[in-house]
């Protein structure tokens, strides 16, 4: 089992990340999300610019299903795990079209990238 982030709504956040000369952070705790350690805010004080991965958005996805999706692939605890943008799997979506899967296990983070999937097939 994985997570599925979308390249369009990483790209962003990696491109912040560089652009500030900062890690992301691949967070899970209100959904499972990266975010560019040190990004725009908005007034309310969040992060203007947040990748969330597919079904695990609080804002859209129902708790249960974002809460047992997100318990499902990395337990119970909320964590954050800090990573280069410029190396491996994220220069490859920064440059190019693909997204990125995250999986887990007691002691490992699995990140792949993978050819987008197309609606309608």
């Amino acid at each position: 089992m994985s997570v599925r982030f979308k390249g369009t709504d990483l790209r962003p956040v990696l491109a912040e990340a560089v652009v500030n000369q900062c890690r992301v952070i691949l967070v899970k705790d209100q959904g499972v999300y990266f975010l560019a350690e040190r990004g725009e805010r908005r007034p309310d004080g969040r992060q203007k610019t947040i990748a969330y991965a597919a079904g695990c958005n609080p804002d859209v996805d129902a708790f249960d299903d974002w809460w047992e999706l997100a318990r499902a692939e990395f337990g119970g605890d909320d964590f954050g795990e800090f990573f280069d943008p410029h190396d491996g799997v994220f220069a490859l979506i920064l440059s190019g079209e693909g997204d990125l899967d995250v999986s887990a296990t007691a002691t490992h983070l699995s990140l792949r990238a993978v050819t987008p999937t197309r609606k309608g097939t």
